[in-house]
């Protein structure tokens, strides 16, 4: 029995080091600290922006992880999300985000979206293919139209692609935190590593 005990105490000092490591998220590696630090928009809050597109595959695989992320986030976090026009055909994806959320209706129709387009496999790549299916939503077609073309809409779009640049966005998704770090799939090497790397840089800034 004590001999056993002995391996198992030897396998645990083994085996923290280990553990430790694990933790170990370096700058460079695990995430990106920018050259210089972008502005917040909640400066009484730690800021978390997602930068997405509702046609990348990865955002929407990310999502189901990202969802359970927001409904145990600190209290001194608060999620941005960014449809970030990283391409000239984004953009319609961009103002459609923008179009609803300026609508109250942000969210509510969200993962509809990313369904329709990954799970059902229709394209949404036109003002008219998604005023058509968000109708079927219950969306107002008319109402969705206007707004889309409206000038508030074009400053929200114009100021994601203007985020995007500063942020040095080049992929899709990717969390940025507090204006001075940006976490990626492929540093943090999964979607849930980069919520633990996120809620790693959370606590950094929040000592």
């Amino acid at each position: 029995m004590h001999f056993i005990k002995k391996i198992s105490l030897l396998a645990l000092i083994f085996l923290l080091p280990a553990l430790s490591q694990a933790e170990n998220y370096t700058e460079g590696k695990s995430y990106s600290k920018l050259p210089q630090t972008v502005a917040t928009q909640t400066a009484d809050k730690i800021e978390v922006l997602e930068f997405f597109w509702y046609g990348c595959p990865h955002c929407f695989s990310f999502e189901p992880t990202l969802k359970k992320w927001k409904q145990s986030k600190p209290a001194n976090v608060t999620f941005i999300r960014v449809p970030a026009p990283l391409n000239p055909s984004w953009m319609v994806h961009t103002k459609t985000f923008y179009t609803l959320e300026i609508m109250g209706e942000g969210e509510k129709y969200h993962e509809a979206i990313f369904a329709h387009m990954h799970v059902k496999k229709q394209k949404l790549n036109s003002k008219s293919a998604i005023a058509d299916f968000l109708a079927e939503q219950g969306v107002n077609k008319e109402t969705f139209l206007a707004t889309f073309d409206s000038f508030a809409v074009e400053m929200r779009a114009k100021q994601a692609m203007q985020l995007g640049q500063k942020y040095n966005v080049s992929g899709v998704p990717m969390l940025a935190v507090n204006g001075k770090y940006t976490v990626s799939g492929s540093q943090a090497g999964s979607y849930a590593g980069m919520v633990k790397v996120t809620n790693h840089l959370i606590k950094q800034e929040s000592k």
